[in-house]
């Protein structure tokens, strides 16, 4: 029997953008860790993809067996010119490869890359939904608690809570192991 295959973590790419979206999607329908109501359509990955790369901000894949599992990326934390040095991290996963050490493999690469581009903060909004797996991931990569928003979301019945992680960046760090 031999070993599987090691995840392949890489920049994406426009044709994995239709299994980005169906990934997407079904934390959109099936759970409150987005606040997203309605699952974005391919074309608005194709775009999303476009200008988070056109910034130099990172958009990665994990490619297991072939098949997008995973996905993360940076964008700009705010609008506003002062906060150009800050970006909000996105990583979700395919609901059968939670749990294998995926979204750390991710991130390492991602924080990295954020470093590199110049950022100097990178934010997580994470809903609060009664699972701690998005939580203790960013806390593992070094990621503090800088606040909570109190019932400010509402999905499937429920009033959620966001709570906001921070990490300071420097050039070239990467979370140690």
């Amino acid at each position: 029997m031999t070993a599987p295959e090691p995840p392949l973590i890489r920049p994406a790419v426009p044709a994995d953008m239709e299994a980005v979206a169906s990934l997407y999607a079904h934390y959109v329908l099936h759970t409150v860790v987005t606040f997203d109501e309605t699952a974005p359509p391919v074309a608005y990955w194709h775009e999303r993809l476009a200008d988070l790369t056109g910034r130099g901000l990172p958009f990665l894949v994990a490619e297991v067996a072939g098949r997008v599992a995973g996905y993360a990326y940076a964008s700009p934390w705010r609008p506003k010119p002062a906060y150009r040095h800050s970006v909000e991290n996105s990583v979700h996963l395919a609901p059968e490869a939670t749990g294998r050490g995926l979204g750390t493999l991710l991130m390492r690469p991602l924080i990295a890359a954020c470093a590199e581009a110049g950022a100097h903060q990178m934010i997580a909004v994470v809903a609060d939904s009664g699972t701690a797996a998005s939580q203790a991931l960013h806390r593992r990569l070094g990621f503090t608690e800088a606040g909570r928003l109190r019932a400010v979301g509402h999905k499937h019945g429920r009033r959620l809570d966001t709570v906001l992680l921070q990490l300071t960046l420097t050039e070239g760090s990467v979370p140690a192991p």
